[in-house]
């Protein structure tokens, strides 16, 4: 049955050797955790079930059952592997999975709903929450307890402080949100390392 609420959490590279063995990227905190999930599932409903799986490098090399030689290997490049949601562990306090942050209605200090998260990002220096805020689009904002104070998943909003997130009129009131170095502040936990929460 594929996912009625999938969440990613490889994605397949190049075939490796000559047996069926491909590179996966992973988007699990321990990327060998892949194998825990059982069956994965591309989006057009294949089943993928991983019979061996080894570190290399920044990825890992798996081999997938029924996959016997690099032939087959090379046809799965680029297919995204999925799990339904519900088959993660549980979030400890204060941990999120970035599958459930994506859509949640953003609000200021006031309350006043003021965008969505479109997007989790993380190009090294830890999470980033891509938004939309008052009409524009592509907003990047620290996802830090300074910058998000609140995140309510059942309520379905994440609350945040505009002159934390960088967000807030400059001093010159050109409209333009102000760029302070705020990815140095306190980070927030990624979520749980062995189910993806560092993807």
């Amino acid at each position: 049955m594929k996912p009625q609420n999938p969440v990613q959490m490889a994605v397949i590279g190049a075939a490796h050797g000559i047996k069926g063995e491909v590179r996966v990227k992973t988007f699990t905190g321990d990327p060998l955790a892949l194998s825990n999930y059982g069956l994965l599932y591309s989006k057009d409903g294949r089943t993928f079930q991983v019979e061996a799986i080894r570190p290399a490098g920044e990825v890992v090399v798996v081999r997938f059952r029924g996959v016997e030689d690099r032939t087959a290997a090379e046809r799965l490049t680029g297919t995204e592997l999925f799990v339904d949601r519900s088959v993660l562990p549980p979030e400890e306090e204060d941990e999120f999975y970035h599958a459930d942050l994506i859509g949640l209605a953003v609000r200021d200090e006031t309350g006043a709903e003021v965008g969505r998260v479109a997007a989790v990002q993380n190009y090294g220096g830890g999470d980033i929450l891509e938004i939309t805020f008052r009409g524009r689009k592509g907003m990047l904002i620290p996802f830090t307890q300074a910058a998000v104070p609140e995140v309510d998943i059942a309520g379905g909003f994440v609350r945040v402080d505009t002159l934390a997130a960088g967000l807030a009129d400059d001093e010159d009131g050109d409209g333009r949100p102000e760029r302070s170095d705020q990815l140095n502040a306190k980070s927030r936990p990624r979520g749980p390392r062995e189910a993806g929460g560092n993807r």
